[in-house]
């Protein structure tokens, strides 16, 4: 990752962290973004933090438009940003649970996706990762909102792959089953942790799809759902 400018989204967040880690151990300028986060979130001179909240057009664009009047090119979007909402039936799910899944999960993707593709297409190899839930997929009973926002999230990184494959962009979506993060491990102290996804399995794969060694792997929807299926 030498000379690449990669953008991080959701930096600080429990998988965020190690994808950003794992982007600048391999030597990668990297651009973290989330709503609250600070320089010192990673001792790296190569680490550089934008507060935004880019489900809004005007946060996203703010960071892509910082990014290139410092680097004046972007590598690599790995768009981690996402949130959770459940335990009521679609019947039951209000107006702000329905808004606010749609927002952090599919309104942050279309927004940084139509700022950062322009970019993205004149670095002419640019590299777009996202991560999406096996929910997407799977749903389940009481987690409607969050999964029919993850579900056409999956939609639109297969169709940015499609629209920008004549420019050398690669665009794929990652699917993890429970993650092993903090916030997992609180809301559900009970589970087997062991069997969940560490995020340093995702972080690698997110590295590996940014790679040249991944130029033929596009709108790829993959799981990766742990050891409890």
């Amino acid at each position: 990752m030498n000379g690449k400018v990669v953008l991080v989204t959701g930096a600080n967040g429990g998988l965020g962290e190690h994808v950003t880690q794992a982007f600048l151990d391999a030597h990668a300028t990297v651009i973290g973004t989330a709503r609250h986060i600070r320089r010192n979130a990673f001792p790296s001179p190569n680490f550089i933090a934008i507060s935004s909240d880019i489900s809004r057009y005007e946060g996203a664009k703010g960071v892509v438009d910082e990014i290139l009047g410092k680097f004046k090119r972007l590598d690599v979007l790995a768009h981690t940003v996402g949130g959770f909402a459940g335990g009521k039936t679609v019947a039951e799910i209000d107006d702000d649970t329905w808004i606010r899944m749609l927002d952090v999960n599919l309104h942050s993707t279309f927004h940084i996706l139509r700022t950062a593709i322009p970019p993205l297409r004149k670095a002419g190899n640019g590299r777009i990762i996202a991560i999406g839930s096996r929910a997407a997929l799977e749903p389940g009973p009481r987690v409607g909102a969050y999964s029919a926002s993850k579900a056409a999230m999956v939609s639109l990184i297969r169709t940015a792959a499609l629209e920008n494959r004549d420019a050398g962009i690669t665009s794929n979506i990652i699917l993890p089953g429970t993650i092993d993060t903090p916030a997992n491990r609180k809301a559900m102290p009970k589970a087997v942790f062991s069997q969940w996804v560490q995020p340093s399995t995702i972080a690698s794969l997110v590295l590996w799809l940014a790679s040249d060694a991944a130029k033929d792997v596009n709108g790829a929807v993959i799981p990766v759902y742990g050891t409890g299926l």
